[in-house]
């Protein structure tokens, strides 16, 4: 019986993908295709593997602090268990792959086969993809390094490529020649007619210890720090999930750098790699128009999402998730609507959306960060208005959730119950309100609200005062650990 650990990659911002996908709310955690996150569908995949010869443990997920409490909600909506290793700023997949290799041999055993996987990618024949995985699993069963490659279908110039050599092996592996960067338009045609180039899925299924071995070769640096960090970790085990937090001091040490420029690339030659084609309808939704390409079109062939009315239009992607968008006389054009900012755009031209996001951050606009409604480890809360000094918000607290215990020194505030049962700290006073019952916390006063009840609770929070930024909050005492 093999045994085989998935490892999904959880990180990145999907920046392209704005302004969907934000900083606060990457693309993984977006539902882009089907009713289930890109990180759903995953896991769901990653689930499917095992059959008689192959064991499956459960997924080691690697992601980051900021996004621990979205991972770990759409996991329990799964009703799966996980392990998390937290990283307290993003270091790039290779850092993140040696502390899973770290992880898988410590607790599971250094011949274990892991199967890497991208949080953000999708697959329309999951049959094919499981095919692959498991001709993959056998490969790497040999002690090498095996990398799935997505038979081309047109010269992309987006995707790194792979090229094998000599004859696929009763694994269906191909042993790999070289990787080639992403390539100019030309350059990509000569790989599409010498029909021995693949695309370069980032879907890794080797050994712990084959990795670990590759990173000591090639990037030793990388193995030491990691391996600094690790072995200062911290765990906070119980329920379903586990969190392991690294040294955050010494992770700050690790040099940045993906798989493939650390290790993968330099393989050939000097470490066994092979390549596993696979055909199963992947798109690794780069941009808005990868988007569209995986889409449920219409006849006109438009991908239409929420409320959304079209005359004369082909070929566009439009994504309504408050307001009714209305598209007159279209051709291969991106409109994507948010309660907070519009994106319209060339549908060619979507891979440069990011330079949008780029301009945000030179000036410093929250809209790169975060949507109106932001995700919290206790529920959300959505900013529905705002002047110079005052501000009103919709709070939903989940079911026995609680927030911090806290003060302002610059605003007070009041809340009305709307929906639930909230049991509220008020200075030295606790009191607990029902529906359509309100308070008021001064400024500078201790308080704290909770869900004690078994439905969602939801209030309107109406902020006065001088200052009203997310970052005046004194924290006391914190269930999620960040006081």
């Amino acid at each position: 019986m093999i045994q085989i650990v998935p490892v999904i990659l959880c990180g990145g911002s999907g920046t392209r993908l704005w302004p969907l996908s934000r900083n606060g709310f990457p693309k993984q955690f977006l539902a882009l295709s089907g009713t289930e996150s890109l990180f759903q569908q995953t896991i769901l995949r990653a689930h499917q593997i095992g059959n008689d010869q192959i064991k499956m443990r459960p997924a080691v997920i690697v992601t980051n602090e900021e996004h621990r409490f979205l991972a770990v909600e759409q996991l329990r909506e799964l009703q799966l268990s996980a392990t998390f290793l937290l990283e307290p700023v993003g270091k790039n997949t290779a850092p993140a792959l040696t502390m899973a290799s770290l992880y898988v041999q410590e607790h599971i055993g250094k011949q274990t086969i892991m199967v890497v996987l991208p949080s953000d990618q999708t697959v329309t024949d999951e049959e094919q993809w499981l095919e692959a995985i498991r001709q993959s699993i056998l490969q790497a069963e040999q002690g090498g390094i095996v990398i799935l490659g997505i038979t081309p279908s047109h010269p992309e110039t987006g995707y790194g490529y792979i090229q094998k050599v000599g004859e696929k092996n009763q694994n269906h592996a191909y042993a790999v020649k070289q990787f080639a960067e992403k390539p100019s338009l030309e350059v990509a045609e000569q790989y599409i007619q010498a029909k021995d180039y693949y695309w370069n899925s980032g879907i890794f299924i080797l050994q712990a210890a084959a990795w670990l071995h590759a990173v000591q070769e090639f990037s030793p640096e990388i193995l030491k720090t990691t391996e600094a960090a690790w072995h200062s970790k911290k765990i906070d085990a119980g329920g379903y999930v586990n969190f392991i937090r690294p040294d955050r001091d010494l992770f700050l040490t690790i040099p940045s750098d993906s798989i493939d420029y650390a290790v993968i690339e330099k393989c050939p030659g000097n470490v066994a790699i092979d390549v596993v084609p696979l055909n199963a309808g992947w798109n690794d939704l780069g941009a808005w128009d990868a988007v569209w390409q995986v889409g449920e079109k219409n006849v006109d062939q438009n991908v239409l999402h929420g409320d959304v009315l079209t005359h004369n239009s082909t070929n566009c992607y439009v994504h309504a998730t408050h307001k009714l968008v209305g598209a007159v006389g279209l051709r291969d054009v991106v409109i994507i609507e948010t309660a907070d900012a519009v994106l319209v755009a060339n549908k060619a031209d979507s891979q440069s959306v990011k330079k949008i996001v780029e301009q945000l951050h030179t000036l410093k606009r929250e809209e790169k960060n975060q949507h109106r409604k932001v995700h919290r480890p206790w529920g959300w809360y959505d900013s529905i208005d705002e002047g110079s000094r005052f501000k009103v918000k919709r709070l939903l607290v989940n079911p026995q959730a609680s927030l911090s215990l806290q003060m302002h020194h610059h605003r007070a505030e009041h809340w009305i119950v709307v929906k639930g049962t909230a049991e509220i700290t008020n200075g030295e006073q606790t009191l607990t309100l029902t529906e359509n019952q309100s308070t008021y916390i001064p400024l500078g006063h201790k308080h704290r609200l909770s869900n004690p009840g078994k439905i969602p609770l939801e209030i309107i929070e109406v902020q006065s005062g001088s200052y009203l930024g997310e970052d005046d909050i004194v924290r006391f005492e914190d269930t999620f650990g960040r006081s």
